[in-house]
């Protein structure tokens, strides 16, 4: 019974003259989880968008903690179900399916 309470990502990309830095962090509550995207490039203020998705959108999610988790167990067990197909997060924090 694992569950992905929070989750942040972030990348930073060191080009000149404009080095820019984007974050995605999730958070889980009551009502579903909440993701909000951070974008800053070079001086310029900050960009935020949030939005939040239901437990009936997220029903089934595996974000990347729980990913690596699964891949682990399924290496140990030698074995790989058929069509296994979870929803998941993109790099931006939509919603998509992840395949194995």
């Amino acid at each position: 019974q694992l569950e992905t309470l929070e989750q942040e990502e972030q990348e930073c990309l060191e080009l000149t003259p404009h080095p820019t830095e984007k974050r995605i962090h999730i958070v889980s509550h009551q009502h579903g989880m909440t993701v909000t995207k951070t974008l800053q490039e070079g001086g310029a203020e900050p960009q935020c968008q949030s939005f939040c998705y239901s437990w009936a959108k997220l029903r089934g999610l595996l974000l990347e903690g729980a990913s690596l988790l699964l891949l682990r167990v399924l290496a140990r067990r030698q074995t790989m179900p058929l069509d296994l197909v979870f929803p998941a997060m993109d790099t931006e924090g939509n919603l998509c399916t992840s395949s194995y």
